[in-house]
C-alpha cells in the first residue's frame, strides 16, 4: 500500500497537512537532539521517505557532536525515494529494515525515533521494545504520531477533515486503488493514546517521559530516557 503511493507521498503530505508536518517533524528533532542528548548515532525507524531523518540531521549540524543519522523502513520504494534526497550530505545514511526485528546490536544508538510509523507495524509492544533495545542506556526514545485534540471545536472540525474530507483528497491527490488514506484515520483511531503509549514505554524501562502536544494536539511527541538497570527486553 505504501510503495504504490511513495513517489508523491510528501506531495500529498504537504497538500493535505499545509505544510505543518514538516514543522512538527522539526520541533521534535529540536526537542530530542539538544544539549542534554548523549553522545552516540542516530536511528529514525519507519523513516519512510526520510523526512524526519533530515530534520534530525540538520539539527545534528548545529551541535558539536559527531553523528551518524540512520533512516531505515521496510518499503523498498520508500527507502528508494529517501536515497534521493541524501545528495552528497555526510553522515546520513538510508536502508531497509524491519522495526520489529531491528538489525542492531543491544545499546547501539543515542537516538531511537520514530514518526508516523508505529501504528503501521501489527505489535506495538514488540516495536517499542525493539526500539528501547537498541538505544543506549541514558539514551532517548521518541515517537511523534497523530493525537486527539482536546478543545472541543478543534476536535470537532478535526474530526470532519479527518474523517470526511481527507481520505477523498488523498485518494484522488494519490491515485491510489488500496485506499492508502482511507486508512490512515482507521489506524489513527485504533491507536494508542499518548498516555497509553507513555505507560507501555514506562513497562519497558523508559523514565522522564514527556509529551509535548502540537497544534492543539493534533500531533503529539513523546519522548523519554532509558533506564538500563529496569529494561525489559523485547517481546518474543
Amino acid at each position: 500500500m505504501f510503495g504504490t503511493i511513495a513517489h508523491r507521498y510528501d506531495l500529498i503530505n504537504r497538500i493535505l497537512t499545509l505544510g505543518i508536518d514538516d514543522l512538527w517533524r522539526k520541533n521534535a528533532a529540536r526537542k530530542i537532539l539538544d544539549e542534554k542528548t548523549i553522545e552516540g548515532d542516530v536511528l529514525d525507524v519507519c523513516c519512510g521517505t526520510g523526512k524526519l531523518t533530515l530534520a534530525l540531521h540538520r539539527q545534528q549540524q548545529k551541535t558539536p557532536i559527531d553523528r551518524t543519522i540512520r533512516g531505515i523502513d521496510f518499503s523498498p520504494e520508500m527507502i528508494t525515494v529517501a536515497q534521493r534526497k541524501k545528495k552528497n550530505r555526510t553522515n546520513i545514511d538510508f536502508a531497509l529494515g524491519d522495526m520489529l526485528n531491528l538489525q542492531f546490536e543491544d545499546d547501539r544508538f543515542a537516538v531511537v525515533a520514530v514518526a508516523f510509523g508505529l501504528r503501521n507495524v501489527y505489535d506495538t509492544d514488540r516495536g517499542l521494545a525493539e526500539m528501547v533495545r537498541v538505544c543506549k542506556p541514558k539514551g532517548t526514545v521518541a515517537v511523534l504520531d497523530f493525537s486527539m485534540p482536546t478543545l472541543p471545536i478543534v476536535r470537532h472540525c478535526y474530526r470532519f477533515y479527518f474523517h470526511s474530507l481527507l481520505p477523498r483528497l488523498g485518494q484522488w491527490l494519490g491515485k491510489n486503488r488500496d485506499k492508502a488514506y482511507h486508512y490512515l484515520p482507521e489506524s489513527v483511531l485504533q491507536f494508542d493514546r499518548p498516555e497509553q503509549l507513555a505507560e507501555r514505554l514506562t513497562k519497558m524501562g523508559v523514565v522522564d517521559i514527556q509529551m509535548k502536544p502540537m497544534t492543539f494536539g493534533i500531533a503529539t511527541l513523546l519522548w523519554g530516557v532509558k533506564n538500563n538497570s529496569i529494561f525489559a527486553k523485547a517481546v518474543p
